[in-house]
């Protein structure tokens, strides 16, 4: 599954919005996805009144938090957008409010960014929704992500590798991670979400064993914002997901074999010599 994130990379703007679920859509994305959060709970009281630059002019940093907050009005119409165009949606959810007003509606799962893995109360609440849960785990120590995956130990849960630096350094990805994981917690999927630059690391996690991936994307990396410039624009999404697609073909069997389109090769080059034995054979 490929999530293409839009976090708040939309600025507030419904037809932005819109736009980027449309180029996720063509480009192949699963799913979209979105952050909500209660404001009120979310921001530190210490960080509210701070004011601001932002393209709108000078505010409170809970003013400008506000301006990109979409509320149920905007989120009809996005739910009803996703199903004109036949792709499924979802949020993070910073707090419990978001999450008993994001499970309104029918979405495939729900994510737990990673902010919020250390909110216990939070992973608790999720427990009495039957869908499934995404959770990266970004910021946090080993010990904090097996906290988190105990407190939701039997759900259908996917543990989601990732740096959350934007962009997150090249030295810092630690993609064989994700292998890491999978040996620790065997039960759970194990996927990737992504905040470098480019998309290669995407794909490597991908033959690392992610099964599911996500990425930001944007519609120009010099929007306004502070993930712009570690997402995706229109181009590079199509190039990822086509690449992604290939990659299951690259890998293939894992198997030693003589395909037929090799046969009229072999005849060619390969010289008769005596056939192994079936010693060698047996220890291959």
């Amino acid at each position: 599954m490929f999530i293409a994130e839009i976090g708040i990379n939309h600025n507030g703007s419904l037809d932005i919005a819109m736009k980027l679920i449309d180029i996720a859509k063509e480009s192949g994305a699963d799913v979209v996805k979105f952050q909500k959060r209660n404001l009120n709970k979310c921001i530190p009281k210490s960080q509210r009144n701070v004011n601001r630059d932002t393209p709108w002019g000078e505010m409170t940093y809970f003013e400008y938090k506000k301006r990109l907050e979409f509320g149920k009005e905007e989120y009809d119409k996005i739910d009803e957008y996703c199903k004109k165009l036949d792709i499924k949606w979802s949020a993070s959810v910073w707090d419990i409010d978001s999450l008993r007003f994001i499970t309104q509606y029918e979405i495939p799962f729900v994510k737990i960014p990673s902010a919020c893995i250390t909110d216990i109360e939070l992973l608790k609440e999720i427990k009495k929704y039957s869908i499934p849960v995404i959770m990266s785990t970004g910021m946090s120590s080993k010990e904090e992500v097996c906290e988190a995956i105990k407190a939701l130990e039997g759900f259908d849960l996917t543990i989601m590798h990732c740096n959350s630096s934007y962009p997150a350094a090249e030295d810092e990805l630690d993609l064989n991670t994700i292998k890491k994981l999978k040996e620790m917690f065997p039960r759970y999927k194990v996927g990737y979400s992504g905040h470098e630059e480019g998309i290669l690391p995407t794909v490597i996690a991908r033959t690392l064993g992610a099964e599911v991936l996500e990425r930001h994307i944007t519609l120009d990396k010099n929007m306004w914002g502070t993930d712009q410039r570690a997402s995706l624009d229109p181009k590079e999404l199509a190039e990822l997901i086509f690449n992604l697609k290939n990659a299951e073909v690259w890998l293939g069997k894992s198997e030693i074999k003589c395909y037929s389109s090799e046969e009229k090769v072999k005849k060619k080059l390969r010289r008769e010599i005596t056939p192994l034995s079936k010693y060698c054979l047996q220890q291959v």
